[in-house]
């Protein structure tokens, strides 16, 4: 679904390739919060940076927790949309908000559900 993808690019029309690299856990790197989902766009790294608190909200709403296969979902969900809103090229990482997430979580079960389930992570990339 989003860990490998292609999108249009709002203001070139430019067609994107997306794929995805790495989930690190941002407080050893930035000393933040969060749990930053790397992709290359067209070779180019861009971050998805989702908050460690939305892991936490998602356990206390429903009892399950965001997998690692989640959160690259979300991310890369999360990432199209901004593509195709027309998001700024020159920026390297993007915050999601809590609401965001849970918001892209329950899109992409739901997905998931039509599809059979969700992709598996390409493992050794």
């Amino acid at each position: 679904m989003y860990e490998d993808f292609h999108v249009t690019d709002r203001w070139s029309g430019e067609d994107l390739h997306c794929s995805w690299k790495a989930n690190i856990v941002a407080i050893a790197t930035r000393h933040a919060d969060a749990v930053d989902v790397r992709f290359n766009v067209n070779g180019k790294p861009m971050w998805i940076a989702l908050p460690c608190t939305a892991w936490l909200e998602q356990k206390q709403r429903s009892g399950k927790v965001i997998t690692d296969q989640l959160a690259v979902q979300i991310a890369g969900r999360h990432l199209k949309q901004l593509i195709e809103d027309g998001y700024d090229a020159g920026r390297e990482i993007y915050v999601v908000s809590v609401p965001e997430v849970l918001t892209h979580l329950d899109a992409i079960v739901a997905e998931g559900r039509e599809q059979g389930g969700l992709p598996l992570l390409p493992v050794g990339v």
